[in-house]
């Protein structure tokens, strides 16, 4: 339990969770009997105990509180397992009247057997008649690639541009 609370004791305030103000107590129980004070020993025991029936309860709250969980998720677990299977007998074709016929579905065990079934005949295979392939060679290594041109430096901006940049370029319209 993380609830922090605030104890008034005989020795003042003592903050913490339960577990921390019961060892606090149990500590300054211990403290008490080790100086021979017999009441104050006893003062600090039933704050101890007072704070061990808080966690208790508390602790017992959050069990309940989680079985409670538990016992919605399996009901809404099994309502979605029923709605599941009231739709998928929804979606499957049922036999309400006699001269309905329930509609099988081939599913990937189904096998044919064509063992009695009349067999083509078919002709002779010739060899020769066959295509020539030839086989195949597994591909060499790709080659490496070649390494990459290193391209000029740029220009620096402020050198003039050549005079064949300026012919590309369109002649200013004169203004009217």
């Amino acid at each position: 339990m993380n609830r922090v609370f605030d104890s008034s004791g005989p020795e003042g305030k003592v903050r913490g969770t339960p577990q921390q103000i019961i060892e606090k107590y149990q500590q300054l129980t211990r403290d008490a009997q080790l100086s021979g004070d017999r009441v104050a020993a006893e003062n600090f025991q039933q704050h101890a105990e007072h704070y061990m029936r808080l966690l208790a309860e508390a602790q017992r709250e959050i069990e309940a509180r989680r079985e409670q969980q538990d016992r919605e998720n399996r009901e809404k677990q099994a309502q979605r397992d029923q709605e599941r299977g009231e739709r998928n007998d929804r979606s499957e074709p049922r036999r309400d009247r006699g001269d309905v016929e329930q509609v099988k579905m081939p599913s990937a065990l189904d096998v044919a057997d064509f063992s009695d079934a009349p067999q083509p005949d078919l002709a002779p295979l010739n060899p020769a008649d066959l295509a020539q392939t030839q086989p195949i060679e597994p591909s060499k290594k790709a080659e490496p690639a070649k390494p990459r041109v290193r391209r000029r430096p740029a220009k620096p901006v402020g050198e003039p541009a050549p005079a064949a940049d300026e012919a590309a370029k369109p002649a200013p319209v004169p203004e009217d």
